[in-house]
């Protein structure tokens, strides 16, 4: 799986692209099938920075989440939990794609 990191009107740190890198891996004990996940910082505001989580999964468009805030690992936080219930929401709606089974009669109801 490829993790790319991205910063609009400003630079980070290698050690701050790597705690982005590594809170970002987080995402893929929820769900394993992600291909690619993009994280963009954007500095335009300094005080107020802003994350946009864009995670890509097989057969399924991209999981997009978006958080403002004054801490930058705050806001990742923010929208890494976005991602994680968006994912939970589709895997559960994966997994139940069925339906409920179907009931076998017994022969003595009727």
């Amino acid at each position: 799986m490829q993790i790319k990191i991205s910063t609009r009107h400003g630079h980070l740190s290698e050690a701050t692209q790597d705690k982005l890198r590594t809170k970002a891996e987080k995402v893929v004990r929820l769900f394993e099938r992600l291909q690619a996940i993009e994280v963009t910082v954007d500095l335009e505001r300094k005080e107020v920075p802003t994350v946009e989580l864009l995670v890509s999964a097989e057969h399924k468009h991209d999981f997009v989440a978006s958080e403002s805030g004054e801490d930058l690992l705050g806001c990742l936080d923010g929208a890494v939990h976005k991602i994680e219930q968006q994912l939970r929401k589709y895997k559960d709606k994966v997994q139940d794609h069925r339906g409920p089974g179907l009931r076998q009669q017994n022969p003595t109801e009727t």
